[in-house]
């Protein structure tokens, strides 16, 4: 009996101690699997598990007689938004683009019964701020906006070179200016940078980097790249961020040509014969309308089939004239997608459905009821859109149009959109840290990875959005300018 006793007190202490140094493995495991997870978590992880806002469908106001063409635009004492644009000039589709998805934000609001600010309930009023893309044009009409119109905030526009007159305006009487569209890294550089403009964009040198991100680190197949840019600014920035995103993500890779033209002109063919002799796999160009479709035509006809790695080539109006071969293995990144599939959350879903039904029954004026642009709430319909509906939830929570409380809240806000993106403003110089998006098109049959509502495809007569590949915000942080006092000291994002 003593001698099963000392057995069972032997078997109950091996036990005992097998027991709690399993514990302290698990614990230990736990322990390091918590940090392993901590480390791999990035800033705009955390931002978005508690964004200090986010886009709520359920407040929305009753969009059913929301026309383009004829919209309710109120007088009096009212909250009001410049669009700054091509309203008129060679370029006017662009503005008509601008102020349709102003114009939406603003019904939108107007039928909630307005905005919160400065102690009542005031509508929305979007006004017409037309420099027709003409430099001489641009200050005048803005100085009339803010000493005879009066306006809160200076929104716009198609042209870097014309929003860098928009924002001096702003500093100089101290508004609000928002860059919805362009793309210039040197916007809010040092020498540029106004406290009271905010860039809601992503940059010409993201565009760059992104799509250097995509070929080197996910598809991992072709290596020899042409660069076909314009002879511009724009077109220099953009190729230098990809240049330099082939360097951090894609050594491998090798550069078999390189060429800048003129803006607008209609003959690419010797550019194009360059590209076929190098031997390039793809075709790397930044250029806007109207060359980027006529080098996709172009080299079409040329029997150039190689991909075409863009940020402009995604106007389906345009697309429709090269049809479905001529735009398959196009490679397109946005700042608005998200992954596959495209609507994901069911307040997205809604979205879309509230818009495609509005498009299809109510919209009955040109172009809004003939362009397929207008078809589908997406790419820069979403980014300007929501951009908007963060500025003016930093309104509502300033509830005053007081610009000085505005850039405080504005300022490491963060912003959850209907898509379930997430926006983070870096202080030190008011540019926006966002994850981006790749996507390759594919023939309307393969869209449904896309398109995921019913007819599972976006358009019949076009390659358009397929497979999806967000980049994550930390591999192509927007260019911060350490001359700029305010970011000295501080990494890329803004920490």
């Amino acid at each position: 009996m003593k001698h099963f006793s000392t057995r069972f007190l032997v078997i109950v202490s091996l036990l005992t101690l097998l027991f709690f140094n399993l514990s302290s493995l698990t614990a230990f495991a736990a322990k390091h699997e918590k940090k392993a997870k901590a480390a791999k978590e990035t800033p705009i992880d955390r931002w978005a598990a508690n964004p200090k806002a986010s886009f709520d469908i359920k407040k929305m106001g009753d969009m059913s007689d929301f026309d383009p063409s004829n919209p309710i635009v109120p007088t009096g004492d009212t909250f009001k938004i410049a669009v700054v644009a091509s309203h008129s000039g060679p370029a006017a589709i662009v503005g008509q683009l601008m102020w349709f998805n102003i114009q939406w934000v603003a019904h939108d609001y107007n039928k909630r019964g307005g905005i919160m600010v400065d102690g009542k309930k005031k509508l929305i009023e979007v006004i017409k701020a037309d420099h027709a893309g003409k430099i001489d044009q641009v200050k005048k009409v803005c100085e009339r906006m803010v000493l005879q119109e009066k306006v809160n905030v200076l929104w716009g526009t198609d042209g870097s070179h014309l929003m860098k007159v928009i924002n001096e305006t702003a500093n100089k009487y101290k508004i609000i200016a928002i860059n919805g569209v362009t793309l210039a890294d040197d916007l809010q550089d040092a020498t540029n940078f106004s406290r009271y403009a905010f860039q809601v964009s992503f940059s010409n040198s993201q565009v760059g980097r992104a799509l250097a991100y995509y070929y080197g680190q996910i598809r991992k197949k072709e290596k020899k790249f042409y660069i076909l840019c314009q002879d511009f600014g724009a077109g220099h920035d953009i190729a230098a961020g990809f240049k330099r995103g082939l360097k951090e993500y894609y050594p491998d890779a090798q550069i078999v040509g390189e060429d800048y033209h003129k803006l607008f002109i209609t003959d690419f063919a010797p550019y194009l014969e360059k590209v076929k002799a190098s031997g390039a796999e793809v075709i790397f160009t930044g250029d806007f309308p109207p060359d980027s479709p006529n080098i996709l035509k172009q080299a079409r006809q040329m029997n150039i089939m190689i991909p075409i790695a863009n940020n402009y080539l995604d106007n389906p109006d345009v697309l429709h004239a090269t049809g479905v071969e001529g735009t398959k293995g196009l490679v397109n990144v946005t700042s608005w997608s998200v992954g596959n599939p495209h609507y994901k959350l069911p307040d997205h879903i809604k979205l879309e459905k509230i818009w495609t039904d509005l498009q299809k029954n109510k919209w009955k004026s040109p172009p809004y009821n003939q362009m397929k642009s207008f078809e589908h709430f997406a790419g820069s319909y979403g980014t300007w859109t929501q951009t908007l509906y963060w500025f003016l939830s930093i309104v509502e929570r300033a509830k005053v149009s007081d610009p000085e409380k505005i850039i405080a809240l504005w300022e490491n806000d963060t912003y959850k959109a209907i898509n379930g993106k997430v926006y983070k403003m870096r202080a030190c110089d008011h540019k926006v840290i966002q994850d981006l998006a790749v996507s390759e098109f594919v023939p309307p049959e393969e869209q449904k990875i896309s398109y995921n509502l019913p007819p599972y495809y976006w358009f019949k007569g076009i390659s358009f959005y397929g497979p999806t590949y967000p980049i994550p915000a930390g591999k192509v942080l927007p260019w911060m300018d350490q001359k700029l006092d305010r970011c000295t000291g501080k990494n890329e994002w803004g920490e």
